[in-house]
């Protein structure tokens, strides 16, 4: 597959894998410092760091689903059709939101 979905799913499939890479270094940080970083005047706390890289995952990962499911769509020949009003969806929206489900006017 080409175009916007395959360039999407290429995008967040290497956001995944960097994401994961950078969680599994703080989580290496972490076990391997033995300081108490709460209380760190120079910045951020390990925990902080280590939840907010975690959000940021479970946030592409929900993107590569909705990536997945627009591939679904494309099988089943649904694809660029608003989910709830049933109109198609404008090519414009598509090109900028790859997985959409929906037209402009039912987001």
């Amino acid at each position: 597959m080409t175009g916007p979905l395959a360039d999407a799913r290429a995008e967040t499939v290497a956001r995944v894998a960097a994401l994961e890479a950078q969680l599994a270094g703080i989580v290496e940080t972490a076990s391997a410092s033995s300081g108490d970083d709460e209380h760190d005047p120079e910045g951020q706390t390990i925990a902080f760091d280590r939840a907010q890289v975690a959000a940021l995952l479970a946030a592409a990962r929900h993107d590569l689903a909705e990536i997945t499911a627009a591939e679904g769509r494309v099988a089943a020949g649904t694809y660029g059709t608003c989910e709830r009003c049933g109109r198609p969806i404008a090519p414009e929206r598509l090109e900028a939101r790859p997985a959409a489900r929906t037209c402009v006017t039912c987001a």
